[in-house]
């Protein structure tokens, strides 16, 4: 959905790649700022709007589509979309946790190992006994398992699980 939003907003698709990165960076490193009660996408619309407006700044052009009103009326639209089910934070962390664990046994541990214990690769190789190499081929095929799970629960899109 954060895409859709963007690319409403802006043209030059290399430009929407960049600003989707740039929102998701804010958003984890603001993420103990969200009120995860709440709904995750309108949060989320308004950092990726206070970015577009910095994009344009820099551009030193404001088109129409940007100006602060239509923006309103693009998130009560999108608002209107998450009212859906599916948008909250507890039901994208619920989907994500049916998807790893539905994954082969080998992949689950690595990913729990990687990235809710904090291990490193090398960590959790040493820690399943398999070289660094399988560890690191373990997590990039438990990573595309994942979004392709995700993917099929609707919470990330082709584009986003391509990333």
């Amino acid at each position: 959905m954060l895409l859709v939003y963007l690319r409403s907003l802006v043209r030059d698709e290399s430009a929407v790649d960049d600003l989707f990165q740039e929102a998701m960076v804010v958003a984890w490193k603001r993420l103990d700022e969200c009120d995860l009660d709440r709904p995750f996408g309108p949060w989320l619309r308004g950092i990726a709007s206070r970015l577009v407006l910095a994009h344009y700044r820099k551009q030193k052009s404001l088109p129409v589509v940007v100006q602060e009103a239509v923006l309103n009326v693009v998130d009560r639209h999108f608002r209107n979309i998450n009212l859906l089910a599916g948008d909250t934070w507890d039901d994208k962390v619920a989907a994500l946790r049916e998807c790893i664990d539905a994954l082969p046994e080998k992949h689950k541990v690595t990913i729990r190992g990687k990235y809710f214990e904090g291990l490193s690769v090398a960590g959790v190789a040493e820690r399943f006994d398999v070289t660094i190499e399988a560890c690191k081929k373990r997590m990039q095929r438990g990573r595309t398992m994942l979004a392709a799970c995700l993917k099929s629960k609707g919470v990330l899109s082709a584009s986003e699980a391509e990333l």
